[in-house]
């Protein structure tokens, strides 16, 4: 466990904005499922960092990584509803209940919905000994050899395993799942021939694809990256209505008061439309958001949803 305070000069400042009952009166703390250094966590600081400036109160990020941030979920679903506990959530607040026997939580009415920051698509993409370039080549191999397609992905869960789930779903093809313990060894497996294809970030996949190392076939999301602009979507691509990857947000335990919720989902939408912020998650492949509460909460109860139909129909069992 690790915590770190962000800015807490700046709880000297009396210029902040403040909710009704004085809120925030003391320092504030998000949660990370994860370990430092990665996106979810330097997502919790820059946000944490601009609450602190507009809050006045010291912001604190609190990683407590394990489960696929499945602890540190658990820890805000049970936390007091004062809006001094948040967590920083991302794709595994909707699909650790479906995938792990343990999860302890409701992923839609376990927490109040603050704001859905960003969403992050995924790359499909090959290995160059693959002979498939396009989605609709890739599905007619599929469809015509005998051995299935092999499909790395970062683990049993993460975004790039369910990116192929889905691609499984909607098209009828087959791809045999290889998790790894994580993108790096996922990666070396798919450069050196073991696996077929795989759904990597797209900064992980872009230095690799410019080399010729691997092959680009389309993105998971609604729109093209601006990182790879000349890659078509899996929908334009030929699978409609296909949009995946991950997503960042942020929420408070259930029962959070309204004004609290209120006043935090404000601040995250201001924030999510200042060019630091949004060129920050650009860097990434984050597509910036900024929502409010209700349009959280409806993205949260959407994609729950969603997932549960894939995890059913992939036949996907829970881990102990």
């Amino acid at each position: 466990m690790l915590a770190m305070p962000l800015a807490a000069a700046l709880a000297l400042h009396c210029g902040g904005t403040f909710a009704q009952g004085g809120y925030p009166g003391k320092p504030i703390k998000i949660l990370v499922g994860f370990a430092p250094g990665g996106f979810t966590d330097v997502a919790a600081r820059l946000i944490g960092l601009k609450l602190a400036e507009s809050l006045g109160q010291p912001v604190v990020v609190e990683n407590r990584p394990g489960a696929n941030g499945m602890i540190a979920s658990d820890a805000v679903a049970k936390a007091p509803p004062d809006g001094y506990t948040l967590l920083l959530p991302s794709l595994g607040l909707t699909t650790n209940p479906l995938l792990m026997e343990k999860a302890g939580y409701d992923p839609v009415k376990g927490f109040t919905p603050i704001s859905l920051l960003a969403m992050v698509p995924n790359v499909l993409v090959a290995h160059p000994g693959v002979p498939a370039n396009t989605v609709g080549e890739l599905l007619a191999l599929a469809r015509s050899r005998k051995a299935p397609i092999t499909q790395a992905s970062a683990g049993n869960g993460s975004p790039g395993h369910l990116s192929g789930a889905l691609l499984q779903v909607m098209t009828g093809i087959r791809l045999d799942h290889v998790p790894y313990k994580g993108s790096g060894p996922a990666m070396n497996d798919l450069l050196g021939g073991h696996v077929d294809v795989s759904f990597p970030t797209i900064p992980t996949a872009l230095p690799l694809v410019r080399t010729g190392k691997l092959k680009a076939i389309a993105v998971t999301g609604a729109k093209r990256s601006a990182m790879m602009p000349e890659v078509p979507t899996m929908a334009e691509a030929g699978v409609p209505g296909y949009d995946t990857g991950g997503w960042y947000g942020l929420v408070g335990p259930p029962g959070l008061p309204k004004g609290i919720a209120d006043l935090l989902s404000a601040e995250v939408v201001k924030i999510m439309k200042m060019p630091e912020a949004r060129e920050r998650f650009a860097s990434e492949a984050a597509d910036p958001v900024g929502s409010n509460g209700a349009e959280m909460a409806e993205f949260l109860a959407r994609d729950f949803k969603r997932w549960t139909e894939v995890v059913k129909a992939a036949n996907i069992k829970p881990s102990a």
